[in-house]
């Protein structure tokens, strides 16, 4: 045919006529357009979500040093070096780098198959840490289990796999979504059980993201909206009832309502205020990176939940808007992914790719609001940019899934099979 093509183009040529003048649309890849350039190959991702990420990634690098540099000059630190925390979050990122490269290599079909597997892996993972001798304690939370040199978080594994079974058990229950103790009820279940293994850490905070997601993804899936609203009420009562039957989850709430009291100021209140102070500092254009003095042993935990408030002070309002503008970016464009992977009847990749939406937006969401005094102090890191090997590992794995299901998107709007 290319043959044929090239002769006819010949004779035509031979006539004074080019080809293209006469045929309106392209018989071959090899065609230059109209302006003389050559037609450009599409791209086998989205690069732009590629390149918000790694922005990401590499301004909470440069904040994690910031943030960090001086706590050596602290007592409980004075073994590290000023490097340290740079150090170990780099190696992170590299390790997360190649995990993810290796996670989109993996087609979305497998995920879907391997998905129950996973969160039972997960299950274990957050039982293992309960046992004295396996988990490590922090600040009196049993959460992370040492791998070598390094502690890995379960929780945040967890956060993954329960999206990835929410999605695939909403796709096998697609036919009784109508009826609650078929459809929905096996779901809670699972979903208390890890709530259960989460608060004996403690850890609240990773639970009630979980929650948000596996509630995300029934919504999205067409759970009906009287079904919805009841877990949703039932959720509600339920962590208000955790709040009020703990003493110290009950001292954060009133410390949040007056964090400027003499009691809360040094108590409870003490990082809101501080991070309130920071961000005060910093004004419209902040006082210039590394010019933080809130960071030099006032803000506890400045290098991971409290990241944004050095953010604040360095680069000011406009530093925090600027986090804020593409961490809205990235939950719009994981949730356009997923409708369009919707709209091409896929729907476990669909459903994935909006939970990853929802997991980074809602998280996100929290920590800002920590930070900027608009919710009660929670210990949330603030994704891709907060100082935490689990957490990062995990967040890059998760958007190399939502990569790939992209690229699968294009391959099949192109004609392509998977």
């Amino acid at each position: 045919m290319s043959g044929l093509t090239q002769r006819f183009g010949a004779w035509l040529a031979s006539r004074g006529g080019p080809l293209g003048d006469l045929l309106p649309v392209r018989l071959g890849a090899t065609r230059r357009a109209a302006t003389g350039s050559v037609p450009t190959r599409e791209r086998g991702f989205d690069q732009a979500l590629l390149w918000v990420t790694v922005t990401l990634l590499a301004w909470g690098l440069v904040m994690v040093y910031s943030a960090s540099i001086a706590m050596p000059q602290n007592p409980r630190f004075a073994n590290y070096t000023p490097t340290y925390f740079l150090t170990r979050h780099a190696l992170w990122l590299v390790i997360a780098f190649v995990v993810a490269l290796l996670a989109f290599q993996v087609p979305v079909a497998t995920w879907e198959k391997s998905a129950p597997w996973l969160f039972v892996l997960s299950l274990i993972l957050l039982a293992l840490v309960l046992i004295p001798s396996v988990g490590k304690v922090v600040y009196g939370a049993r959460r992370w289990i040492s791998v070598g040199p390094m502690s890995f978080q379960p929780s945040e594994l967890a956060k993954f796999t329960v999206l990835l079974y929410a999605a695939d058990y909403m796709v096998r229950k697609m036919d009784v979504k109508e009826r609650f103790f078929r459809a929905v009820l096996p779901m809670g279940a699972a979903v208390a059980v890890v709530g259960v293994l989460l608060l004996a850490q403690p850890d609240m905070g990773a639970f009630m993201v979980i929650a948000v997601i596996a509630m995300g993804i029934l919504f999205l899936g067409g759970v009906n909206a009287r079904m919805f609203f009841l877990i949703a009420t039932v959720l509600v009562v339920a962590f208000g009832l955790m709040i009020a039957a703990s003493e110290w989850r009950r001292e954060r709430i009133f410390a949040y309502l007056d964090p400027w009291s003499a009691s809360n100021a040094l108590g409870k209140g003490y990082q809101l205020t501080h991070s309130l102070i920071a961000i005060g500092r910093g004004e419209i254009f902040g006082v210039g990176l590394g010019g933080s003095v809130e960071k030099l042993h006032w803000l506890p935990e400045a290098h991971t939940d409290f990241l944004l408030a050095v953010i604040g002070e360095e680069f000011g309002l406009v530093g925090v808007v600027c986090v804020i503008g593409l961490f809205l970016w990235l939950t719009r464009r994981l949730m356009h992914i997923g409708r369009q992977a919707i709209a091409l009847d896929r729907v476990f990749a669909g459903l994935v790719a909006q939970g990853v939406g929802i997991w980074m937006g809602f998280q996100a969401f929290i920590n800002m609001g920590v930070n900027l005094g608009a919710l009660p102090t929670k210990g949330l890191t603030l994704p891709l940019m907060s100082y935490g090997g689990s957490a990062i590992l995990v967040n890059l794995v998760a958007l190399a899934v939502v990569l790939r299901i992209d690229h699968e998107n294009r391959v099949l709007m192109h004609g392509g099979r998977l």
